[in-house]
């Protein structure tokens, strides 16, 4: 099963695939879509939009996760994240793919064992459970464990999460 996480951001959306198969975790790619800060709302929209539909045609995943949005103080900030949120979920929906939703300390929790990891923290862990993982930037560390999460979360076949992070080691 291949698996696509995603971590939104108007200037930086971070996305990792991996596969889970027979017990095993193993990292496909990763990268970042990173946006121009000089263009309108709009045009970064449409760049992440695109950026994720090309990694879909790419990747071809069974299945893709994203972090739900937070809410921090800034209201317009959180309001322009939810924008990057929806592109990106929408991306994979309109090719059919079904896309899961995961909050930030649940996908720290699955992947660290606790829901208050730093970002350092849950890149030294993907890196753990990925070996070999060149990771292209902390928005792609972050992506590649809501995959992480996600192949923990979907009802697979004869395969345990303790099994698959085995694999993995």
């Amino acid at each position: 099963m291949i698996l696509l996480g995603l971590d939104p951001g108007l200037r930086a959306t971070g996305w990792g695939v991996i596969s889970l198969d027979e017990g095993r975790l193993r990292h496909i790619a990763n990268g970042t879509i990173r946006t121009q800060l000089k263009t309108t709302l709009a045009e970064r929209l449409c760049e992440i939009f695109r950026g994720v539909v090309d990694v879909v045609e790419r990747h071809a995943p069974d299945s893709a996760a994203i972090e739900e949005t937070f809410v921090n103080k800034n209201p317009n900030s959180t309001l322009k994240l939810g924008q990057a949120r929806g592109v990106a979920m929408l991306a994979p929906a309109t090719m059919g793919i079904p896309v899961g939703e995961y909050a930030a300390n649940l996908v720290k929790k699955t992947v660290m064992g606790v829901g208050h990891a730093d970002k350092n923290q849950i890149q030294m862990m993907v890196s753990h459970l990925l070996p070999g993982v060149s990771i292209d930037s902390s928005d792609s560390a972050d992506a590649l464990a809501v995959a992480i999460c996600h192949g923990h979360h979907l009802p697979a076949k004869n395969l345990s999460w303790q099994q698959a992070v085995a694999g993995a080691q």
